[in-house]
């Protein structure tokens, strides 16, 4: 499945975007001094990651939840008080103690607003744009992916329960964006130090 990152859009009038946000989707906003943002903590949490890593968890795990592209991270939207999760799921995980690049925001937390869906605007590099766009008048909580409930039952298919949306659930999430993340940083790290190790012929 390929996954295509919509062009940066010029970023609007904070308190415009704002008022959208908030009459459409009923989503808690601000107008920032940059534009507009989001609060989190409240109808959800983002896990934030390098785009690279992002791309791969979105062509592994599928789903149709909110996610979005700021400049080289992605935001994935999750269910509030994942952010709160995210470390001890990663312990669990065995991926505790080891640098990922990969973190989270919940309650207190703000993101830039991308530009809401159907709006226009002029490129701007690095401005938040919607790969995957909420839809308006959409609930958005039963869309995320979120711990598995109780009644999902232990075993693979309760770890395997998500959103309504197609989403994983967050443990799924989670262990597959610390995989990426992981790759990234190797493949990376690998870059560099071929990189460093690369000397230009001199004529003989």
């Amino acid at each position: 499945m390929a996954i295509t990152i919509p062009l940066p859009r010029l970023p609007l009038d904070g308190g415009e975007a704002a008022r959208w946000y908030e009459n459409e989707l009923g989503w808690a906003a601000a107008a920032g001094t940059g534009g507009a943002e989001l609060l989190t903590g409240l109808r959800f949490d983002v896990l934030e990651l390098p785009a690279a890593a992002g791309t791969a968890v979105l062509r592994r795990l599928g789903g149709h939840w909110p996610v979005a592209v700021e400049g080289a991270r992605m935001l994935m939207l999750v269910a509030a008080g994942g952010a709160e999760e995210l470390p001890g799921l990663l312990d669990w995980l065995e991926w505790g103690g080891i640098a990922l690049d990969l973190s989270a925001r919940g309650a207190g937390g703000r993101i830039s607003a991308p530009v809401p869906p159907g709006w226009s605007g002029s490129g701007s590099p690095g401005a938040a744009v919607w790969l995957r766009a909420p839809v308006p008048g959409r609930e958005v909580e039963p869309t995320l992916p979120a711990l598995p409930s109780l009644a999902a039952g232990p075993g693979p298919a309760g770890a395997a329960a998500g959103g309504s949306g197609g989403a994983p659930c967050l443990v799924r999430l989670v262990d597959a964006a610390a995989t990426a993340c992981h790759r990234v940083r190797l493949l990376s790290a690998r870059d560099a130090a071929a990189l460093s190790c690369w000397r230009p012929r001199m004529p003989s």
